[in-house]
């Protein structure tokens, strides 16, 4: 993926969501198809990420509110 632009986290889900569509219409070779389910695993792993860096983030707005857990300290 270097070098694409990021998408948004909404962006990639509603284009996953276009790419599963293709898949399960089943009129698709199995190249092609092959084709749209790597580029799905491609969109999952950018959502992924982007829900991890937003958990970070949340995680870190808590802290400064509520100090660290104590689970941090085991």
């Amino acid at each position: 993926m270097a070098g694409k632009s990021k998408k948004s986290f909404e962006d990639s889900l509603k284009e996953l969501d276009g790419v599963i569509n293709e898949l399960e219409n089943g009129e698709l070779s199995l190249e092609d198809s092959i084709v749209k389910y790597e580029k799905a695993v491609e969109l999952i792993e950018q959502c992924n990420k982007i829900l991890e860096n937003a958990q970070g983030k949340l995680k870190k707005i808590k802290e400064g509110i509520e100090g660290p857990e104590e689970s941090d300290f085991e």
